[in-house]
C-alpha cells in the first residue's frame, strides 16, 4: 500500500484555485448583463491594488503558485473594475 504524503503546497494550490475562481462568476455576470450597480468601486480598487502587490511579491520571490493565481485573479478583478467604471 502506498502512503500519501501531506504537503502544505497542496493546501496553497487549493486555496489559490478557489480564491481565483471565485471572481469568475462575477466577471462573467458583469460582462453578460453590463450591470455593475451592486459592485463596490472602492472594494475592487483595493482588491486590484492588493492583487497587483501580491503578484509583484510572487515575482520577486519566484513563487509560481503566487504568480499564476494572482495573475489570473488580476485579470478577473480588473475586468470587473473596468466594467464598473465603463458601465456607470
Amino acid at each position: 500500500m502506498t502512503e500519501l504524503t501531506f504537503s502544505p503546497a497542496w493546501i496553497g494550490m487549493a486555496a489559490a484555485l478557489l480564491t481565483t475562481a471565485a471572481f469568475a462568476p462575477q466577471a462573467f455576470k458583469v460582462w453578460q448583463t453590463r450591470s455593475t450597480r451592486d459592485v463596490s468601486l472602492a472594494m475592487f480598487l483595493m482588491m486590484v491594488s492588493g492583487v497587483m502587490l501580491w503578484l509583484a511579491y510572487g515575482i520577486l520571490i519566484s513563487d509560481m503558485p503566487l504568480i499564476v493565481a494572482n495573475a489570473v485573479t488580476l485579470v478577473l478583478a480588473a475586468t470587473i473594475l473596468v466594467a464598473k467604471i465603463r458601465f456607470r
